[in-house]
């Protein structure tokens, strides 16, 4: 993957991803993987926080973002996957049929969309953070930061671990019917965007290891520190599937 500092970026002609420097956030490495399984080509810029000129390009605070020529900045994760089916019909990551590309998004929802897998991890280490005074979950600056993007409140927090468990218990479960179907996708023979997501958003339990994604030792406790209850519901098949994903069809090592 090619990084250029944001001058180069706004004078490259088709697609430049915003992603956050040395952070492996889920939705940016699934949006990367998005792309790289359509074999769509893009820049990368990295935004670091703190910094104004990459939000004032983009108008978001946050990554990843994808702007496409002098079309408007996507940030959603939806925005994101839709723009490059659209410029990559092949091979596709949304099924044709109405009914299974509805199911997919549905599902996709549960692990990208607010309340859903990502959104309730952080929920979850957030209020670890606050409840234990830093000892836990990520550093209180850290924390105090993320606060307020995921709507933190001490009820919501407290909540999360539960809602973890609930999107993981249904992925695990998803993947052994699949698994005793003969397949080893969540949905036909071949990786959709499902596939993706899921093995990018495991990274937020069990990161990849050292050698695959280098991290700073204070950050890679934070994604893989686990409540005893998130242990017995991370499922060994999730792991196997997000290694399977990111060995065939996704970078390694990770470039962040």
């Amino acid at each position: 993957m090619e990084f250029v500092e944001l001058e180069e970026a706004k004078r490259r002609p088709g697609l430049r991803l915003v992603t956050v420097a040395g952070v492996p956030s889920p939705w940016s490495e699934a949006a990367k993987g998005i792309l790289r399984v359509e074999r769509i080509p893009f820049v990368g810029v990295r935004m670091q926080p703190g910094r104004p000129e990459v939000p004032a390009w983009t108008g978001q605070t946050s990554a990843p973002v994808a702007i496409y020529g002098d079309e408007a900045p996507r940030s959603g994760w939806a925005e994101i996957l839709l723009l490059a089916e659209r410029l990559a019909p092949e091979p596709r990551l949304v099924p044709r049929d109405p009914a299974e590309r509805a199911w997919l998004l549905g599902w996709c929802h549960e692990i990208c969309g607010e309340d859903g897998l990502g959104w309730a991890r952080r929920l979850e280490r957030i209020h670890e953070s606050f409840e234990s005074d830093g000892r836990e979950g990520f550093a209180l600056p850290v924390a105090k930061y993320l606060a307020p993007k995921y709507g933190y409140r001490p009820e919501a927090g407290a909540a999360a671990r539960g809602r973890v468990i609930e999107v993981l218990g249904m992925l695990s479960g998803r993947l052994r019917e699949q698994r005793a179907a003969g397949s080893d996708h969540y949905l036909g023979d071949r990786p959709s965007a499902l596939d993706i997501y899921s093995a990018a958003f495991v990274g937020l339990l069990a990161p990849l290891p050292p050698e695959l994604l280098p991290l700073p030792e204070a950050l890679r406790r934070a994604f893989a520190s686990l409540h005893p209850d998130l242990e017995k519901a991370l499922d060994p098949l999730l792991i196997e599937h997000r290694d399977r994903i990111y060995r065939e069809h996704l970078e390694l090592p990770v470039a962040l």
